[in-house]
């Protein structure tokens, strides 16, 4: 039951319809993994603790550049130098301080995966690795954790959901197979203007509040955000029979 204070807190999403009360109490008792606290996770980070997500973990393993607060929305010129995901995590307490919010202060790999994977109901990508990418969707897929997806480079971006507890939910490697290497471009090598990043990460915090809060979430779409041209495009995916990750 929500208390008074929450109440009216969240008095503006409750009201919505098929949200309530009820739907506030889901995201109270959800427990979600932030992995990548840059340029899409800030604002993932930021939407996801004010809407009343009670259990956030937050996964970065670098430190801020005076090259990240363009777009890094988070953070400051006195958090030049410290850890992404503890200053994060200090700055979203002060945002809402009844979250918990628990630091991974290093790099996603296996081990981590293994153990911190099966703690959450939902794992959002908001890393520009992709090697990354990938160890995050196939522990996605083993351990049946819904996945939401966001990238952005230069004026462009794009979004999926992957729900492995579907079975015909296409995966990442469906899309971009290992073999044929998806593309490598990143902020670092054409550059991104912050403002994309708000628009990726707000659908990915969209995307997850439906998620939790029992809304219907499309699986097998590919959203494609053109910045220059302000349009969306939507394209359908199919689970590949051969993906060696979501069919093995």
């Amino acid at each position: 039951m929500l208390s008074n204070q929450d109440q009216l807190r969240f008095s503006r999403q409750t009201m919505l319809k098929g949200m309530g009360e009820e739907g506030q109490q889901a995201l109270k008792n959800a427990s979600i993994l932030i992995i990548g606290v840059g340029g899409l996770g800030n604002p993932v980070s930021l939407y996801l603790n004010a809407a009343g997500v009670g259990h956030i973990y937050v996964a970065d393993g670098d430190s801020i550049e005076i090259s990240n607060l363009h777009r890094q929305i988070l953070f400051s010129e006195t958090d030049i130098g410290q850890n992404k995901a503890d200053t994060s995590a200090e700055k979203l307490q002060q945002l809402n301080s009844s979250t918990n919010i628990e630091v991974l202060d290093e790099m996603l790999d296996e081990e981590l995966a293994d153990y911190y994977f099966p703690l959450v109901d939902l794992v959002l990508d908001c890393t520009d690795n992709i090697a990354t990418r990938y160890l995050i969707n196939q522990k996605c897929i083993e351990h049946k954790k819904p996945l939401v997806i966001g990238a952005a480079t230069g004026f462009d971006g794009q979004h999926m959901f992957v729900n492995p507890n579907i079975a015909d939910s296409a995966c990442y490697q469906c899309l971009f197979p290992a073999n044929k290497k998806a593309p490598e471009n990143n902020c670092q090598t054409i550059g991104i203007l912050g403002p994309v990043l708000a628009i990726i990460g707000g659908m990915q915090a969209l995307q997850a509040i439906k998620f939790l809060t029992g809304y219907p979430v499309a699986t097998n779409q590919l959203n494609i955000f053109d910045g220059l041209n302000n349009s969306w495009q939507q394209f359908a995916m199919k689970k590949q029979a051969k993906c060696t990750i979501c069919s093995g």
